[in-house]
């Protein structure tokens, strides 16, 4: 898979520019503020309709345009496609694939896939857990791409459930355990003349939709928990091995087990089996019912939980070096890349002013796991930043615009 042409009106710094793009290696050399990260934003955008720098579509426009748009023909097996998504803040994106408008943006996802090292993927090792769940969940749907819908289907009812127990919290903090007309006033602006039996309703569907992601999250970590070890041990040779293990807020079968005050889910197979992962989920809302009717959160479910990231016997978080924090987060990148190859197909590999981040050692190992790849992209600062195992194609990003050199 590779992109042969990339088209931006508005994104960004650009108000508009035409690229053409070849197989193998293309750098994108200029001094850091000029633009070369919103070339490859562009492409992780059109991959998983997220940008890895910002939380929201607003700085994806261009300062005084209503609108961005994002044009992508992707080469796979001889075969082209054209992606050209609109991206309008506040508003509903729109989609077209070969200038055919499809029902949902999110249709169009799978058809480019990407894996992208930035220097924010640091943030997967010492940052929160909500960075390794997006770590997971992007490459969930990068693999198969329904798991968009669950997801959004997960997130719509956690919000809905939310909203119940928000209100339920601040009636309960007025009436303490009265159900007077003001209790009741307030359960009625939530929709519900029964607070406990419409919770039962939003536990249900929170219990199904987070059965579904937990099974494939631990599938995912199963898969990847070789592959991340195998590509830390390269570009960390005499360290310690790397290990991973989700940690939910909900026993994921028999083996699961309390460390460092978290439950521990390590199952494969029979144990991933969906609805006796949502019978566990119920009733571990029905657990801690009391308290998210005290505090008006939802307390357990797969927006709580955590990837575990380890070195031997310690956590990475707090205990990694920088270099050994690095080495970790290129391995869950390389280990992602794997995984989407043995599905059929490189996936393009985007490298986002990594280089400048790594020691020698660091950079030549990556560089020559890299190397045979269909397609990478890589930005630098300098054009000395990109090893030699990576000379290949080149534009020069500044003053507003891009130049091809070779």
């Amino acid at each position: 898979m590779r992109v042969a042409h990339l088209s931006l009106t508005d994104f960004r710094s650009y108000d508009a520019v035409e690229l053409g793009l070849e197989p193998g290696v293309t750098a994108f050399v200029g001094p850091n503020g000029q633009g070369k990260t919103n070339l490859v934003e562009a492409l992780g955008y059109v991959a998983t309709q997220s940008s890895h720098r910002v939380a929201n579509d607003g700085p994806l426009v261009r300062q005084g345009a209503a609108r961005a748009i994002v044009r992508c023909a992707v080469v796979r097996d001889d075969r082209r496609a054209l992606i050209e998504l609109e991206i309008n803040p506040g508003r509903a994106n729109r989609a077209r694939l070969n200038r055919s408008p499809v029902s949902r943006p999110r249709d169009a996802i799978g058809l480019l896939r990407t894996v992208l090292f930035a220097p924010e993927d640091l943030a997967m090792v010492k940052g929160d857990p909500s960075e390794r769940r997006r770590y997971l969940d992007d490459l969930l749907v990068a693999r198969t791409p329904r798991y968009a819908g669950v997801r959004a289907d997960y997130d719509r009812v956690l919000r809905q459930r939310g909203a119940l127990l928000r209100t339920a919290a601040q009636s309960r903090r007025r009436g303490r355990g009265g159900r007077g007309a003001e209790s009741d006033a307030a359960f009625t602006e939530a929709g519900a003349k029964d607070p406990l039996s419409t919770l039962d309703v939003w536990d249900a569907h929170l219990a199904r939709h987070g059965a579904e992601l937990l099974a494939a999250r631990l599938e995912l970590v199963e898969a990847l928990r070789p592959l991340v070890a195998s590509s830390y041990a390269a570009l960390a040779p005499g360290s310690a091995p790397a290990a991973l293990e989700y940690r939910g807020t909900v026993p994921a079968g028999a083996e699961s087990g309390a460390r460092d005050g978290a439950r521990t889910g390590a199952a494969g197979g029979a144990e991933l089996d969906r609805d006796a992962l949502e019978e566990r989920l119920r009733a571990a809302l029905l657990e801690v019912r009391g308290s998210e009717l005290e505090r008006g959160v939802t307390l357990v479910g797969p927006h709580r939980d955590d990837l575990f990231l380890g070195l031997g016997d310690l956590p990475a978080r707090g205990y990694a070096s920088h270099g050994e924090s690095w080495s970790f987060a290129l391995s869950l990148r390389l280990a992602a890349y794997d995984l989407l190859r043995a599905d059929g197909g490189d996936p393009v590999l985007i490298l986002d002013d990594v280089f400048a981040e790594l020691d020698n050692q660091r950079r030549r190992r990556l560089a020559e796991i890299v190397a045979p790849a269909e397609q990478v992209l890589i930005t630098a600062a300098v054009a000395d930043d990109v090893p030699v195992e990576l000379a290949g194609g080149r534009f020069d990003v500044g003053e507003g615009g891009v130049r091809r050199v070779r």
